[in-house]
């Protein structure tokens, strides 16, 4: 009797949570890389037909389903990140209510502070190990680096997924427009002021994209720091789209990457060699694995190396730069291989809702229930009894100005949904008890 064979079934569609730093807005435009590349895995799957959720703050832009939760407008302080952690946990517990998640995907510094108990875990380290809090790699989950030199001081990494960059068709440059660029965030460890010391002493112009975010350390930076020594022909562009981006890095002669912290990667120079335009760097953590020198670009340990490798860099050829990035720094490659890593997960996990039935969790402090004041109101249009007296507006004003006594709060809630909130009094017994 002849046995019918079955054509084999086709991989099922993935539903991946990917999470944010929660700091920075995630889009192609981004400054920051991890958001870059959480920006690109997004698109991916979306554009493979899988399901993409991405938590992160407001003003990103995403293909998938954006959980979003509050950007900080002023300073980055203790307070900010306190009450930015709740609604972080918040958004993933709604999230995770309203989809069958197959993994969740980590990409932040601070991931330890909203670490979900449910569903397979990713984290990828996008930034040096020694940068994250202690203990953070003793959680259940698959830790991903981004380059060799990272993975040598982590032995707890899964494995390696180098970063990559979209590679357009476009023609390259013979040569440069007569200037030179450096991106990135503005802040003490990225060491723009040396570029801008290099390029005075070489005799061009440097233009430096970035942006600011609210650290003080990186606004005292800027201030007294670099805007010094941002005097003409040398601008501060601020941040760039990526079509400006591309633009400008086509234009330039060299890139500069000054970095003097251990670098895991390199977007910016990725896409410089992309775009044809050779990279004079530091050589700093993974940057020494990009950049080859005499052929790609050179390294330099201070500005006046610096300033002789900006003249040098003239010389070399802008085709080998793009061949170079075509042969190893390709986005499709990282995206196909982060792809097979969800495949691995859902392969070994049934789909089953994740969140649980009802979670319960503590506030510490006025300020920390800001975020969730948009789900606050909508518990109070739910609840028919509710008075004025118990919208945010109200509870609010009243705890800061006229409470006699420290307060508490705990939020409840049904599978991620908020369904009660309970204001509580610390006793000096260190009891609890309902206020009002």
């Amino acid at each position: 009797m002849e046995r019918l064979s079955r054509a084999p079934a086709s991989p099922r569609a993935l539903t991946v949570l990917q999470v944010a730093y929660p700091f920075a807005p995630v889009s192609v435009d981004a400054v920051g890389g991890a958001e870059q590349i959480l920006a690109a895995l997004d698109a991916a799957l979306v554009g493979r037909g899988h399901l993409s959720l991405v938590v992160a703050c407001a003003g990103s832009r995403v293909r998938g389903t954006l959980f979003e939760v509050p950007a900080v407008p002023g300073v980055i302080d203790a307070r900010a990140r306190a009450a930015i952690h709740l609604a972080v946990r918040a958004a993933i517990d709604r999230a995770l209510a309203a989809h069958a998640v197959d993994v969740i995907h980590l990409h932040g510094i601070d991931f330890t502070e909203y670490l979900p108990a449910a569903a397979p875990l990713i984290v990828t380290l996008h930034l040096p190990l020694a940068w994250y809090p202690p203990g953070a790699l003793d959680a259940r989950a698959r830790y991903v680096c981004v380059s060799e030199s990272q993975r040598r001081t982590c032995p707890a990494a899964a494995q390696v997924i180098e970063n990559g960059v979209a590679i357009s068709a476009g023609r390259v440059r013979s040569r440069g427009a007569g200037y030179a660029l450096a991106l990135g965030r503005i802040c003490p460890e990225k060491n723009f002021d040396l570029a801008l010391d290099a390029a005075s002493a070489a005799g061009l112009p440097l233009f430096l994209g970035g942006r600011v975010f609210g650290y003080p350390d990186h606004l005292r930076y800027f201030a007294e720091v670099l805007t010094p020594r941002l005097r003409s022909p040398h601008r501060f562009l601020g941040p760039l789209s990526s079509a400006r981006k591309q633009r400008l890095l086509a234009g330039a002669d060299c890139l500069l990457v000054p970095s003097r912290a251990p670098e895991t990667s390199s977007l910016v120079a990725m896409e410089a060699l992309a775009a044809g335009t050779p990279i004079i760097a530091c050589p700093s953590g993974a940057l020494t694995e990009i950049v080859e020198p005499g052929k790609t670009g050179f390294f330099a340990r201070d500005a006046g190396e610096m300033a002789t490798a900006i003249s040098a860099a003239r010389e070399l050829s802008r085709p080998g730069c793009r061949t170079a990035a075509e042969a190893r720094f390709s986005a499709e490659r990282m995206i196909e291989e982060y792809l097979a890593v969800y495949r691995d997960f859902q392969g070994r996990t049934s789909r089953q809702p994740s969140a649980p039935e009802i979670a319960t969790s503590e506030i510490e402090t006025v300020e920390a229930l800001a975020p969730i004041a948009e789900e606050w109101i909508d518990l109070w249009k739910r609840a028919p009894e509710a008075t004025l007296f118990q919208r945010p507006e109200w509870l609010l004003a009243w705890c800061r100005h006229l409470a006699s006594a420290p307060l508490a709060f705990v939020t409840v809630r049904r599978r991620g949904r908020l369904v009660a909130l309970l204001p509580l009094v610390r006793e000096p017994n260190r009891a609890l008890a309902l206020a009002g």
